[in-house]
């Protein structure tokens, strides 16, 4: 008995973390699954359902406007859900923890993995590390990532995994009524077959987001209870820009406010009838054009598929204005490639053009990313998602730091890139020079 209470006592500051740890996820929306396996046995209410349990999937829902953790309990012939609410959901898997009901838990959220381990005498450990698919998530540097003569400049790895149980993960529950709105669902919340690429680019989006919200100064104390002011440019039927406002309006409760800024006056009425159809709070759907825009308040730029400088300009505005977070998806990259000279080693590649174009667009965006470096951002170019999907799937995410550091090392390393290449201007670079906002 007494080796019993004390290994309890052992346990309890563990258990605490980890359920202080799973708290966290649930309540900042970052909770991707919660997996249990390894079932001890003893525990009555699980018993009773069959003692060859293999797992517990514990994933976040909405049902009926209000979150909740759905339980999917694993078994040889058969699965068997629960949708429990949060508060009971927690009461139940800290019961379930501190019987000691499974060997492992394995806490899933975009930037991490925990684990939570029993030893063989009942003893609990708690362990964080990075998702066990994803071989870097910290925050590349682009000046790690491109060199004079260095032509593969900025392939940084994804910022977040895809592991196979985590692409089931949805961010949105495709019942919202925008979905249905837009044509992305049907009537009964179902995405409809023709567009489940887009549904899935959608979420993809979130998931870049959501990380990208937890680790800027707008997911810190104590600005992760102040408003959020985001601006979509050529923001189209508004797929993302709903998205992201219900994510962080229905989804982290967050006083948001998010505009789409979009040249096509036929869009714009479009989405400007849902928005008045669904009553949305903190959002609005404008005409307007990223080079004469001048947002009232910007925490958060976003800018996909803006054609050639018009993605330069979009940074720039991003900058200028101090966001927070600065997300492009680049389209076009027509600036550079007449400037381009071929040095002599490469000469003989780059005599096909499509090698050129590629070069073009490397560089483009590699002298973009190493700008918003030096600008005070951290910065990193991955592939948005596959190919499959849609063919502009780059992405330069941009997150502000919380302090200045110097910038002299990187504002070299874009002056040697352009002597290599024979670059004589660049757009991105020439706004923030005309604004001060890059070093002499």
């Amino acid at each position: 008995m007494a080796a019993d209470r004390d290994v309890t006592e052992f346990n309890a500051p563990h258990l605490a973390r980890f359920a202080d740890l799973l708290r966290q996820a649930e309540a900042s929306g970052r909770l991707q699954q919660l997996l249990l396996v390894a079932y001890q046995g003893g525990v009555p209410d699980i018993d009773e359902l069959g003692t060859s349990l293999q797992r517990v999937m514990v994933r976040p829902v909405q049902l009926r406007d209000q979150p909740h953790l759905s339980f999917l309990l694993r078994f040889p012939t058969k699965d068997i859900t629960k949708n429990l609410s949060v508060p009971d959901a927690l009461a139940l898997l800290a019961a379930w923890f501190a019987h000691g009901a499974f060997r492992n838990a394995h806490l899933h959220t975009p930037t991490e993995e925990v684990q939570l381990a029993f030893s063989k005498k009942g003893k609990a450990s708690v362990r964080v590390g990075k998702p066990s698919n994803a071989a870097d998530t910290r925050p590349a540097r682009s000046a790690d990532l491109a060199a004079p003569g260095t032509p593969a400049a900025v392939a940084a790895p994804t910022p977040l995994t895809s592991g196979h149980n985590r692409d089931k993960h949805r961010f949105l529950d495709p019942s919202r009524p925008f979905l249905h709105e837009l044509g992305v669902t049907d009537a009964r919340g179902q995405v409809l077959p023709t567009m489940s690429r887009k549904w899935k680019q959608i979420n993809k989006f979130i998931e870049v987001f959501a990380a990208a919200l937890a680790r800027s100064p707008l997911g810190q104390p104590p600005r992760d209870q102040a408003p959020i002011h985001v601006v979509d440019f050529g923001s189209g039927k508004g797929y993302l820009t709903f998205a992201i406002h219900d994510w962080l309006r229905h989804t982290m409760h967050r006083d948001a406010h998010v505009t789409g800024v979009e040249l096509r006056d036929e869009l714009v009425q479009l989405c400007q009838r849902v928005i008045g159809k669904l009553k949305l709070d903190g959002m609005d759907y404008e005409q307007g054009d990223v080079r004469d825009y001048h947002p009232s308040a910007l925490n958060v730029m976003i800018a996909l598929h803006a054609c050639d400088v018009a993605t330069d300009y979009a940074i720039h505005l991003g900058v200028r204005a101090g966001a927070d977070i600065i997300m492009c998806s680049p389209c076009c990259h027509k600036q550079i490639r007449p400037q381009l000279l071929s040095p002599s080693p490469l000469r003989p590649i780059l005599q096909h053009g499509i090698h050129l174009g590629q070069e073009a667009e490397m560089l483009t965006d590699g002298l973009r990313a190493l700008l918003l470096e030096a600008a005070g951002y951290d910065t990193q170019v991955f592939e948005f998602i596959s190919l499959e999907h849609t063919n502009k799937n780059k992405m330069i995410l941009a997150v502000k730091r919380a302090k200045a550091t110097s910038s002299e090392e990187v504002v070299r390393q874009i002056q040697d890139i352009k002597a290599f290449y024979g670059i004589q201007e660049q757009c991105l670079e020439q706004l923030l020079r005309a604004d001060g906002l890059l070093p002499a």
